[in-house]
């Protein structure tokens, strides 16, 4: 279901409505309205208001749907599913080492709090804990999280965070150890609606297979896509995809991980592990023809033929499972203005998506090859 369509409670045709008003002054009086005349002007008006109050009647109708509620009326609704709040933007964290200029003979305490950057100063992160490097030591590590909640805070790589913002004793330098993760964004209406809908899965522990879906999804609004399976009795293995169509790097993985596997929703028989799906890689090649009297130039198409394909990649590993499919590209490109396309690749192929308690698989493209082979006469 939609969330973009709303449901029509009361009609807001307004020469239906018109038509009726008419019809009843003039039973009531016994008078004919004129197209020109005062009356007529005059429950135009009285229409005017009343189709107002049908739209409003229709708009607060809508907002007691969850499907088609928005913003704080969508956040009132959680009251009636399991997850009853809207889930706060998540801080991105990643691990941190800390150096000191030599070896000591009394543990060196970096204190919770302590804040780095990168060395633009882009964002500012802090350590989430007390962490001592120990006697005859000279580095440490501790998880840092970002200060600014969101994905704006995913992706530092290894390494870029490495400017100390507040000085400890004998420090000589730092640097994150991981890659940056887990952050993201608050639901958008849409996906806190999804979270609602799979949170009716998880009134007990994550024992269901959607209960470990919606507790793992939970997590991040930043992830697309999760498979639970149990190849063996007891063991639980879930598969996480990204908006982005890459699969859940470390810190990800982490948080799931740590999610699912608390003693609150996980049953006490099963082991939980977060593992990664297989990739399947598939090259684009394809030639496209113009057809000789389209007014379209062919900058424009090859513009739009780049951009079908663009969509077509988001779209092919946008799910865990999902077929590689060159029809979906094939109906895309068409839409762009071309007369024809000859495809070379990529042919199709049946993906698994863990349905049989095996591995899911996801697409990877590989090389994309676009070659315009100019006009051609209908």
């Amino acid at each position: 279901m939609s969330r973009n369509t709303q449901y029509q409670f009361v009609s807001t045709d307004t020469g239906a409505l018109v038509s009726a008003l008419v019809a009843g002054y003039e039973k009531i009086t016994g008078v004919s309205v004129q197209p020109a005349s005062p009356e007529k002007l005059f429950i135009q008006w009285v229409a005017d208001i009343v189709l107002q109050e049908r739209v409003m009647n229709n708009y607060t109708g809508n907002q007691n749907i969850p499907s088609r509620a928005s913003g704080e009326n969508l956040d009132a609704l959680g009251e009636l599913f399991y997850v009853s709040q809207r889930p706060a933007a998540q801080p991105a964290v990643c691990n941190m080492r800390f150096y000191l200029s030599q070896a000591q003979s009394t543990s060196i305490l970096i204190p919770a709090g302590t804040r780095v950057t990168d060395a633009s100063g882009t964002l500012i992160w802090e350590t989430v804990a007390d962490v001592y490097v120990a006697i005859g030591d000279t580095a440490a590590d501790v998880q840092i999280r970002c200060q600014t909640p969101g994905a704006v805070g995913n992706g530092y790589a290894a390494g870029q965070i490495n400017t100390l913002i507040d000085l400890f004793d004998y420090y000589s330098r730092c640097e994150n150890t991981t890659a940056s993760g887990s952050g993201s964004d608050a639901p958008t209406d849409d996906e806190f609606y999804a979270l609602m809908r799979a949170s009716q899965d998880a009134y007990s522990t994550a024992g269901p297979q959607g209960g470990y879906i919606y507790i793992a999804k939970r997590v991040s609004t930043e992830i697309s896509d999760v498979v639970a399976n149990s190849p063996t009795a007891g063991c639980v293995d879930l598969y996480v995809l990204m908006d982005d169509g890459t699969i859940a790097q470390t810190e990800m993985k982490n948080a799931v991980l740590a999610a699912c596997s608390a003693a609150t929703k996980r049953p006490l028989t099963d082991f939980v592990s977060v593992k990664d799906p297989e990739t399947v890689a598939y090259d684009i090649a394809f030639t496209y023809y113009i057809p000789s009297d389209t007014a379209v130039s062919s900058a424009e198409i090859e513009a739009a033929v780049d951009a079908a394909v663009e969509k077509y990649t988001a779209w092919q590993c946008g799910k865990l499972g999902r077929d590689i499919n060159p029809s979906y590209l094939i109906g895309l490109l068409m839409q762009t203005g071309i007369k024809r396309v000859d495809l070379a690749a990529p042919s199709f192929t049946v993906l698994r998506d863990g349905s049989n308690q095996d591995t899911p698989q996801v697409a990877a493209v590989g090389n994309i090859t676009a070659t315009n082979g100019g006009y051609e006469d209908e």
